[in-house]
């Protein structure tokens, strides 16, 4: 079955563009003009993509895309007029996977949706990858720490999800802050300070959850995953 696209946008005009060059790219759509109205259709029909207008009555979309985070990992493309690196920087700290600035060409929204929807299903190999008493379950998107009834589960955004997975196939490996952008963000205009944003989060998830030193930064080059 076609993926599903929720498109949260309160202006009718883009809105419709969106559906349309969805649509005819094969998308299946359903539309939300305000905030509260969008976390209710994401709540029943569990849509594989969630595009995101961040000034939305209601609830605006930094607080649907918290509350998106907070029940789980569907993939959110952020849409905004916004054009400032800490507007950008925000998104991408709560857990936005991408940010589109208006005015936007809908074909390369359609291409960064489509890109998001590719990294989503980054796991379709499954499998359960283990780096000491870390694993990660890349079909169910969970990662947890420790052994046994003592695990810890981690909550990561997908963003997260995915670079700790990148990473735990080659543990003790360095990686560039790019080469976690091509291979985690690929599409995306990140900045390496985004990269190290997304980095300290999951560094502190992993700490909370009592795995400390696991993912240290290396000096002038990036970051490690701890074999």
């Amino acid at each position: 079955m076609a993926a599903l696209v929720l498109i949260a946008e309160d202006d009718d005009e883009i809105a419709s563009i969106l559906d349309a060059y969805l649509q005819r790219e094969g998308f299946r759509t359903v539309l939300a003009r305000d905030g509260r109205t969008a976390l209710d259709l994401h709540l029943a029909l569990k849509p594989d993509l969630v595009l995101l207008d961040v000034t939305m009555p209601r609830l605006d979309g930094w607080e649907v895309l918290a509350e998106l985070r907070r029940r789980g990992t569907t993939p959110a493309i952020m849409i905004t007029a916004l054009d400032k690196d800490i507007d950008r920087l925000q998104g991408l700290r709560i857990g936005a996977d991408d940010y589109v600035v208006k005015p936007f060409n809908p074909i390369e929204v359609v291409a960064r949706a489509k890109a998001v929807l590719r990294r989503s299903g980054m796991a379709t190999a499954g499998g359960v990858l283990r780096v000491g008493d870390l694993s990660i379950d890349l079909d169910g998107y969970q990662a947890s720490f420790g052994t046994g009834s003592e695990a810890k589960p981690l909550a990561l955004t997908l963003t997260e999800f995915r670079i700790l997975a990148h990473m735990a196939r080659n543990p003790g490996k360095v990686f560039t802050r790019n080469e976690l952008v091509d291979a985690c963000l690929p599409g995306s205009d990140a900045l390496d300070r985004t990269v190290d944003s997304h980095l300290s989060k999951l560094r502190k998830k992993l700490e909370q959850a009592g795995a400390h030193g696991l993912l240290p930064g290396v000096r002038g080059i990036g970051y490690r995953l701890s074999a």
